[in-house]
């Protein structure tokens, strides 16, 4: 049981190792670079409250969107070994029902808010079916799937509100967005945590983990031990879909409007890079949710550190590219294994000139 216990934390830790790797290297880069980097102050916001300040508070504040859909897109990655191409679109649609809502009444209440993104949860559900029924029942490879709804999906977001970029104030969306008032920790921050936390519920209290992994590793066999790989597929896009919900929130809750031609535009690749970065198979079967969280983190952090060193944003894209293409090159099945091979080699010859200076000897 302990050699079991032993092998499975080995396997989780090793799985870990690229992105644990990548925000330590960051870390120590950035402290190199300027030891005040990570100092974390108290300060004032335009409310009089107090609330945490300094790049490490940006960093993690500012990956909260990326983190959630880095959630959802593990499980579609690793059900489907595709991945979902659509969620910046698909998130776009999800902010303008909110926004929808919440300007169809007089006032915006905390119940307002709440309606407002159980529909739009219900609207992202409903186009998560729709990709994971391309999937799951037509067999169509998830991202060329899921091109149609990133083609289109800005458009339907446009016509949601007529064309227009309604503007939604009100102290609770203020809320979502920044800080809540008397906690100085910001609030997209909290809703990762939430989510995590859902997730791991759902993990523990369900087989869904085992499912998904089973259905990836080897559908054929997962459907003779009686598992439905269709309803696993499916699933994974609409839990997908309430991520997308989410992260389309608090998008829009940080901006106080909605603007479907840049609301998390091109976060689709971001959230793929982050799944990868995770140590997760981009062609399905075992995966870490926490890993992509971390991955997400990764890019963020690298992100903000090129801004700070003052890189122009036309640039920055380049150098992520650049950093990110190392890593994932990095953690790929074909360097780990010439990398074990090579460290092997180099551990049989130091034994046998030991052995050879013991004989001496």
């Amino acid at each position: 049981m302990k050699e079991r216990i032993k092998k499975v934390f080995k396997s989780s830790l090793g799985q870990l190792a690229i992105p644990l790797i990548a925000i330590a290297l960051l870390i120590i880069f950035n402290l190199i670079r300027d030891p005040g980097f990570f100092v974390i102050g108290l300060t004032q916001n335009n409310d009089g409250n107090l609330v945490l300040q300094g790049n490490l508070i940006s960093i993690i504040n500012g990956a909260s969107e990326l983190a959630v859909l880095a959630m959802g897109m593990t499980l579609v990655t690793a059900a489907c070994g595709g991945q979902d191409i659509s969620v910046g679109a698909a998130a776009a649609i999800a902010g303008s029902v909110l926004v929808k809502v919440l300007k169809s009444g007089s006032g915006i209440t905390g119940g307002r808010v709440l309606a407002a993104f159980l529909m739009a949860c219900l609207v992202a559900m409903i186009f998560g079916s729709f990709n994971g029924t391309l999937v799951a029942i037509f067999k169509i490879q998830p991202m060329i799937a899921t091109l149609i709804l990133y083609t289109c999906g800005r458009s339907i977001a446009y016509w949601i509100n007529g064309g227009a970029t309604p503007t939604v104030s009100s102290p609770v969306i203020t809320a979502i967005g920044s800080f809540i008032p008397g906690i100085p920790v910001p609030t997209p921050v909290l809703i990762v945590i939430a989510m995590t936390i859902l997730f791991k519920l759902l993990f523990r209290f369900t087989s869904l983990e085992l499912f998904t992994q089973s259905v990836g590793i080897n559908g054929s066999a997962a459907r003779l031990n009686g598992i439905n790989t269709t309803f696993i597929k499916l699933l994974s896009f609409i839990i997908l879909g309430v991520c997308v919900a989410v992260a389309g929130s608090i998008g829009v809750s940080r901006l106080g409007l909605i603007n479907h031609e840049t609301l998390l535009l091109d976060i689709e690749m971001d959230a793929i890079l982050a799944v990868a970065i995770g140590g997760n198979s981009l062609g399905g079967g075992r995966f870490k949710l926490s890993g992509s969280i971390i991955g997400a983190y990764v890019i963020q952090m690298l992100t903000i550190t090129l801004y700070a060193m003052k890189v122009s944003s036309t640039d920055v894209k380049a150098y992520k590219a650049i950093v990110i293409v190392i890593l994932v090159v990095i953690g790929s099945p074909v360097f780990k294994e010439k990398f074990g091979k090579t460290v092997n080699r180099i551990r049989n010859n130091r034994n046998g000139l030991m052995e050879k200076g013991a004989e001496k000897a």
